[in-house]
Protein backbone atom coordinates (compact mmCIF):
# COMPACT_ATOMS: atom_id res chain seq x y z
CA UNK A 1 0.00 0.00 0.00
CA UNK A 2 1.19 3.42 -0.77
CA UNK A 3 2.06 6.15 2.09
CA UNK A 4 -0.74 8.46 1.41
CA UNK A 5 -3.25 5.89 1.27
CA UNK A 6 -2.30 4.50 4.48
CA UNK A 7 -1.61 8.27 6.49
CA UNK A 8 -5.67 8.81 5.26
CA UNK A 9 -6.68 5.12 6.73
CA UNK A 10 -4.78 4.83 10.01
CA UNK A 11 -5.71 9.01 10.60
CA UNK A 12 -9.44 7.84 10.19
CA UNK A 13 -8.84 4.69 12.70
CA UNK A 14 -7.11 7.09 15.09
CA UNK A 15 -9.83 9.69 15.01
CA UNK A 16 -12.57 6.79 16.09
CA UNK A 17 -10.10 5.57 19.12
CA UNK A 18 -12.71 5.64 22.10
CA UNK A 19 -10.42 7.80 24.85
CA UNK A 20 -10.47 4.46 27.16
CA UNK A 21 -9.20 3.02 24.31
CA UNK A 22 -6.51 5.09 23.49
CA UNK A 23 -5.30 5.48 27.00
CA UNK A 24 -4.97 1.46 27.25
CA UNK A 25 -3.24 1.24 24.17
CA UNK A 26 -0.70 3.68 25.45
CA UNK A 27 -0.40 2.03 28.56
CA UNK A 28 0.35 -1.45 26.93
CA UNK A 29 3.10 0.59 24.51
CA UNK A 30 4.88 1.93 27.65
CA UNK A 31 4.80 -1.73 29.55
CA UNK A 32 6.97 -2.82 26.27
CA UNK A 33 9.28 -0.17 26.11
CA UNK A 34 10.22 -1.08 29.93
CA UNK A 35 10.03 -4.88 29.49
CA UNK A 36 11.60 -5.16 26.29
CA UNK A 37 14.66 -2.57 26.36
CA UNK A 38 17.42 -1.51 28.77
CA UNK A 39 16.42 1.58 29.47
CA UNK A 40 18.41 1.69 32.55
CA UNK A 41 21.76 1.67 30.33
CA UNK A 42 20.86 4.63 28.46
CA UNK A 43 21.91 8.26 29.26
CA UNK A 44 19.62 10.04 27.08
CA UNK A 45 15.55 9.17 25.05
CA UNK A 46 14.50 11.43 23.24
CA UNK A 47 10.22 11.62 23.25
CA UNK A 48 8.02 13.26 20.83
CA UNK A 49 5.13 14.99 22.62
CA UNK A 50 1.25 14.32 21.52
CA UNK A 51 -0.22 16.47 19.95
CA UNK A 52 -3.12 18.03 21.67
CA UNK A 53 -6.53 16.45 19.95
CA UNK A 54 -4.64 14.26 17.44
CA UNK A 55 -4.86 10.43 19.34
CA UNK A 56 -1.69 10.16 19.57
CA UNK A 57 0.17 7.91 21.56
CA UNK A 58 0.35 9.14 24.91
CA UNK A 59 3.88 9.48 25.70
CA UNK A 60 3.31 11.33 28.62
CA UNK A 61 2.63 7.69 30.77
CA UNK A 62 6.51 6.50 29.76
CA UNK A 63 8.03 10.18 30.81
CA UNK A 64 5.97 9.76 34.16
CA UNK A 65 7.21 6.61 34.56
CA UNK A 66 11.11 7.71 34.16
CA UNK A 67 10.54 10.23 36.48
CA UNK A 68 8.57 8.39 39.09
CA UNK A 69 11.11 5.33 39.77
CA UNK A 70 14.09 8.40 39.09
CA UNK A 71 15.93 6.55 36.58
CA UNK A 72 19.38 8.71 35.68
CA UNK A 73 18.06 8.60 32.12
CA UNK A 74 17.46 12.04 30.58
CA UNK A 75 14.95 12.81 28.13
CA UNK A 76 14.75 15.32 25.41
CA UNK A 77 11.53 16.30 22.81
CA UNK A 78 11.40 17.90 19.94
CA UNK A 79 10.79 21.42 18.96
CA UNK A 80 9.56 22.26 15.32
CA UNK A 81 11.84 25.38 14.22
CA UNK A 82 10.06 28.79 12.41
CA UNK A 83 11.67 27.07 9.13
CA UNK A 84 8.73 24.97 8.95
CA UNK A 85 11.47 22.21 8.04
CA UNK A 86 13.64 21.35 10.91
CA UNK A 87 13.41 19.83 14.49
CA UNK A 88 15.73 20.93 17.56
CA UNK A 89 15.66 19.28 20.50
CA UNK A 90 15.64 20.15 24.30
CA UNK A 91 15.64 18.85 27.90
CA UNK A 92 12.51 18.02 29.10
CA UNK A 93 12.85 17.90 33.07
CA UNK A 94 9.62 17.52 35.98
CA UNK A 95 9.60 21.71 36.49
CA UNK A 96 9.44 22.63 32.83
CA UNK A 97 7.47 25.43 31.80
CA UNK A 98 5.45 24.14 28.80
CA UNK A 99 3.56 25.93 26.16
CA UNK A 100 1.68 24.93 23.27
CA UNK A 101 2.67 25.18 19.69
CA UNK A 102 0.47 26.11 17.05
CA UNK A 103 0.78 22.62 16.18
CA UNK A 104 -1.10 21.82 19.30
CA UNK A 105 2.18 20.19 20.48
CA UNK A 106 3.48 20.99 24.39
CA UNK A 107 7.14 22.47 24.18
CA UNK A 108 9.09 23.30 26.89
CA UNK A 109 10.02 27.31 27.60
CA UNK A 110 13.79 28.09 28.22
CA UNK A 111 15.03 24.25 28.45
CA UNK A 112 18.60 23.57 27.45
CA UNK A 113 19.39 22.18 23.63
CA UNK A 114 20.92 18.79 23.38
CA UNK A 115 22.28 17.69 20.05
CA UNK A 116 21.14 14.56 18.18
CA UNK A 117 24.29 12.30 19.22
CA UNK A 118 23.71 12.14 22.52
CA UNK A 119 20.13 10.24 22.45
CA UNK A 120 20.89 6.75 22.80
CA UNK A 121 17.26 5.94 21.73
CA UNK A 122 14.44 7.67 20.07
CA UNK A 123 10.88 7.52 20.12
CA UNK A 124 9.68 7.70 16.62
CA UNK A 125 6.22 8.98 16.06
CA UNK A 126 4.11 7.39 13.40
CA UNK A 127 0.83 6.11 11.82
CA UNK A 128 1.71 2.81 10.02
CA UNK A 129 4.82 0.77 9.74
CA UNK A 130 5.23 -2.46 7.57
CA UNK A 131 7.09 -5.59 8.73
CA UNK A 132 10.42 -4.38 6.84
CA UNK A 133 10.66 -1.71 9.66
CA UNK A 134 9.36 1.53 7.49
CA UNK A 135 7.39 4.22 8.40
CA UNK A 136 4.84 6.58 7.27
CA UNK A 137 4.61 9.71 9.14
CA UNK A 138 2.63 13.16 8.77
CA UNK A 139 4.44 13.58 5.63
CA UNK A 140 6.71 16.39 6.50
CA UNK A 141 10.36 14.53 6.58
CA UNK A 142 11.02 15.54 9.98
CA UNK A 143 12.12 12.59 11.46
CA UNK A 144 13.96 11.67 8.18
CA UNK A 145 15.96 14.60 8.03
CA UNK A 146 16.34 14.22 12.31
CA UNK A 147 17.31 10.57 12.61
CA UNK A 148 20.13 10.91 9.98
CA UNK A 149 22.08 13.49 12.70
CA UNK A 150 21.79 10.85 15.40
CA UNK A 151 24.49 8.39 16.00
CA UNK A 152 24.41 5.48 13.73
CA UNK A 153 23.71 3.27 17.19
CA UNK A 154 21.05 5.23 18.46
CA UNK A 155 17.71 2.57 18.53
CA UNK A 156 15.20 3.88 16.79
CA UNK A 157 11.64 2.94 17.60
CA UNK A 158 8.60 3.73 16.38
CA UNK A 159 5.16 3.48 18.53
CA UNK A 160 2.05 2.47 16.73
CA UNK A 161 -1.21 2.32 17.92
CA UNK A 162 -1.75 -0.57 15.03
CA UNK A 163 0.11 -3.59 13.82
CA UNK A 164 2.25 -3.61 10.83
CA UNK A 165 1.09 -3.86 7.05
CA UNK A 166 2.64 -5.90 5.16
CA UNK A 167 4.32 -4.06 2.92
CA UNK A 168 4.94 0.10 2.12
CA UNK A 169 5.11 0.30 -1.38
CA UNK A 170 6.77 3.46 -2.16
CA UNK A 171 9.56 3.55 0.73
CA UNK A 172 12.81 5.21 -0.66
CA UNK A 173 16.28 5.24 0.38
CA UNK A 174 15.57 8.69 2.17
CA UNK A 175 13.40 6.66 4.75
CA UNK A 176 15.26 6.44 8.28
CA UNK A 177 13.33 2.20 8.98
CA UNK A 178 12.67 1.83 12.30
CA UNK A 179 15.46 -0.86 14.58
CA UNK A 180 11.88 -1.64 16.26
CA UNK A 181 8.74 -0.96 16.61
CA UNK A 182 6.22 -1.13 19.79
CA UNK A 183 2.75 -1.76 19.25
CA UNK A 184 -0.38 -2.87 22.24
CA UNK A 185 -0.29 -6.41 21.08
CA UNK A 186 3.97 -6.31 20.95
CA UNK A 187 7.06 -5.36 19.99
CA UNK A 188 8.32 -5.68 16.48
CA UNK A 189 12.61 -6.08 15.85
CA UNK A 190 14.00 -5.54 12.28
CA UNK A 191 17.33 -6.32 10.32
CA UNK A 192 19.69 -3.77 9.24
Amino acid sequence: MVKAELRRQMLARRRALAESELEDRSNRLSEHLFREFAITKWRWLHVFLPAVGQHEPDTWKIISRIWAEQLRLQIAVPVVQPDGKTLRHYHLTPTAQLAESHWHIPEPQGATEVAPAAFDAVLVPLLAFDKAGHRVGYGKGFYDRFLQECRPDALRIGLSLEPPVERISDAWEGDMPLHACLTPEQVYWFEE
